[in-house]
């Protein structure tokens, strides 16, 4: 774990030494925030309804999830939906920049491409999320769903819903840089629906359970559900994660009975290159996440494989959720 998640998760000392900038942080998030709801700085409406899938803390906590999600049960709908996104880790000539078929997640960053590859939806990147919405309407979008953007005020939003981690939680509850948290757990009681994945939901919050699909090799695209690959290769794997949360993953590859030799975690959006892989042995499956592989096809080993996971929630859940796309987004 890095030093900086220890003074998050851990209550490391550091975390002292941070608090008079969070102190900074707090007062120039919250000046910002009161400019757009004062209309001293101007927010834009996209002109069609925009659902954000955001957060209150850093890191992965299964936005991804939750927007591919939303995209399937608005197509269910017979909506016409598009899909926004910052492009973190993506390095376009350009911006607005439309994802297509040979968009590379170097060009718009993993999580776009993923939601992209996973739905065949619209999907526009861009720092200028106004923009972005823009080009998405000009598509012929009747719904935007933000993937993130939670304390992005410059664009009005219809709907707020905000994904927890359920074993994280908010960390020590403070504030960047000595906290993981980039507005405090107050802001929870203005959205619209606070989900928690990976850990048993608080309160009025919505459970997402992650389930893992076939396992998918990653050089060729062939599947085998997992009894199958436990069958012709073995329960030995080695693992890789370049995810907010490795462990959670390292925990679902343990649930489906696989035995890890030194599993590897990497930060978030880590960019991915061949000398990586030389660490790992050619002998065993070497096991990885889907946002993992959509940045490692061309240069990845023989052996990789990467296991896709679907967003799934209780029939009340869904039900709660649909209700609320319907009475607050469609009507």
């Amino acid at each position: 774990m890095r030093l900086i998640e220890q003074a998050w998760y851990q209550n490391h000392w550091l975390r002292w030494l941070l608090l008079p900038l969070s102190l900074l942080f707090w007062v120039l998030s919250s000046l910002r925030k009161w400019a757009y709801a004062s209309g001293l700085k101007k927010s834009f409406n996209a002109g069609v309804p925009v659902i954000i899938v955001g957060n209150i803390g850093v890191g992965g906590n299964g936005k991804t999830p939750v927007v591919i999600y939303l995209v399937k049960l608005l197509q269910q709908m017979g909506i016409t939906v598009g899909v926004t996104s910052r492009g973190y880790g993506g390095n376009a000539e350009s911006y607005p920049l439309t994802v297509e078929a040979d968009t590379r997640a170097e060009q718009a960053g993993d999580e776009p491409v993923l939601i992209y590859q996973r739905c065949q939806v619209a999907t526009v990147i861009g720092p200028d999320r106004v923009a972005n919405c823009q080009r998405l309407v000009e598509q012929g979008c009747q719904v935007i769903i933000s993937d993130d953007g939670l304390q992005h005020y410059r664009l009005q939003r219809t709907l707020e819903i905000v994904i927890i981690d359920g074993q994280r939680r908010f960390g020590n509850g403070w504030l960047l840089p000595a906290g993981p948290l980039r507005e405090l757990p107050s802001r929870l009681k203005q959205v619209d629906a606070v989900i928690c994945n990976g850990a048993e939901a608080q309160g009025d919050e919505l459970q997402l359970t992650l389930q893992p699909g076939h396992l998918v090799h990653v050089a060729s695209g062939k599947t085998l559900s997992v009894d199958e690959f436990q069958q012709a290769h073995g329960k030995q794997a080695q693992a890789l994660a370049g995810i907010g949360n490795p462990q959670r993953f390292f925990d679902t590859l343990a649930a489906l009975d696989f035995q890890l030799h030194n599993p590897l975690g990497f930060v978030d959006h880590h960019k991915f290159i061949a000398t990586d892989f030389e660490q790992f042995s050619s002998q065993q499956p070497l096991l990885m996440t889907e946002k993992d592989a959509v940045k490692c096809r061309e240069f990845c080993p023989q052996n990789a494989w990467y296991l896709p996971v679907d967003g799934v929630l209780n029939e009340a859940d869904a039900q709660h959720l649909t209700q609320l796309i319907n009475t607050r987004v469609l009507n």
